[in-house]
This record gives C-alpha cells, structure tokens and sequence, in this order.
C-alpha cells in the first residue's frame, strides 16, 4: 500500500518513487491508527458494497478542481492515488479469480511504483480515472458477491511468503482503497491551509 512517496512534485519529466516496502497485513490484527479501519471487522461477505461505496467516494473526490495538484512533495494527487486504487481493484479481481480457480496459488509480483511510473499517473484524466475506477470497482464487488461460503477458506499466497483466505484477502483489499480516501482528504485538507 503507498500511503505517499513520490520523492518529486509536478508533472514534467517522469516521478521519482521512494518504494513503499511496508507489509500491511497487520490491518488484519488492528484498527489503523490514520485511517481508522479495523480490516478484520468487516464481514468478508459485505466487502462487495464496501468496494461499491468506497469507488462512489472516489468519483466526488475525483470531480474536485484540485484533484490534480499534489499537496507536497511526499504525496501523490488525488489522481495518481485514483489511478493506483483502479489498479489495486484490477488486481484483486485477477488474484480472486485466481484463489477461487485454482488451489492455494502463488500471486505473481506487481511493482506498484514502477506501475505509477509507466502507466504516468501523473498525466491521467480525473474523469477518465473516475470511470475507469469504477468499472473495476464494479468488477471485482460482483466477483466478491459470488464466492460461495465454502469458498471463503480458499488460500492464496504472496511471493513474500504472507498467505491469505478469500476472507482475510477480502478484508485486507478493502483497507487500501478506503486508506487512500483518507490520504486524498488529508492532501485536499493540506492544499486548503496553504
């Protein structure tokens, strides 16, 4: 999850990424202090409307006139975090289908940095963001609505080693979107007192 590293603001030329090499998963142990979600309290079978809810936030903070303005040099514009929660739905649907077709598979590898870097966050359309994030909101909500309640057990594994269930994996997915609102608000609140 990037919680805001580019190391260079504006536009021009391409953005200089401090990775983010965080591991996230204890969200499933406890109530993240910024955004305030406890990933383990959320019933995996309500992850869906979660994702639906979450991508309706992002299409009001997309409409915004400063969603393209980065608020400092270590955050990203409320696009670029569009961008990357598209691509975390995009991702999580392909995983899910993987965990749900085969059993305990590997997940392959994404560089979400190097991914922000060749896709140019940095130059995407707000509304074109907001849909496309949207479609894939939608996507991966209807793929969770239909795992079945024996399949919630079903594994997978990161090439870290960090296993999930479709349960876990469920409830973990759903803090990132819903954290990077909160990275968003927080960007628009700083853009505001400057």
């Amino acid at each position: 999850m990037r919680t805001g590293a580019p190391a260079a603001s504006g536009y021009n030329g391409s953005m200089a990424i401090i990775p983010d090499d965080k591991n996230w998963t204890w969200v499933l142990d406890r109530v993240c202090p910024e955004c305030g979600l406890l990933a383990s309290g959320v019933s995996p079978t309500e992850v869906g409307a979660g994702v639906r809810a979450n991508a309706g936030a992002w299409r009001e903070l997309l409409a915004r006139p400063e969603a393209r303005l980065r608020p400092s040099d270590d955050r990203w514009s409320g696009v670029e975090y569009g961008c990357h929660v598209r691509d975390v739905f995009r991702l999580y649907d392909y995983r899910l289908g993987l965990m749900l077709d085969h059993d305990d598979p590997l997940f392959p590898n994404w560089d979400q940095d190097a991914t922000a870097i060749e896709e140019r966050y940095d130059l995407a359309d707000a509304a074109v963001v907001a849909d496309e994030l949207a479609g894939a909101a939608e996507a991966l909500a209807a793929r969770f609505d239909l795992v079945g309640a024996d399949d919630w057990q079903r594994s997978g594994r990161r090439s870290d080693g960090v296993a999930f269930t479709i349960a876990t994996f469920a409830q973990y997915m759903l803090h990132d979107p819903i954290h990077h609102v909160w990275d968003v608000e927080q960007g628009y609140a700083l853009l505001a007192a400057a």
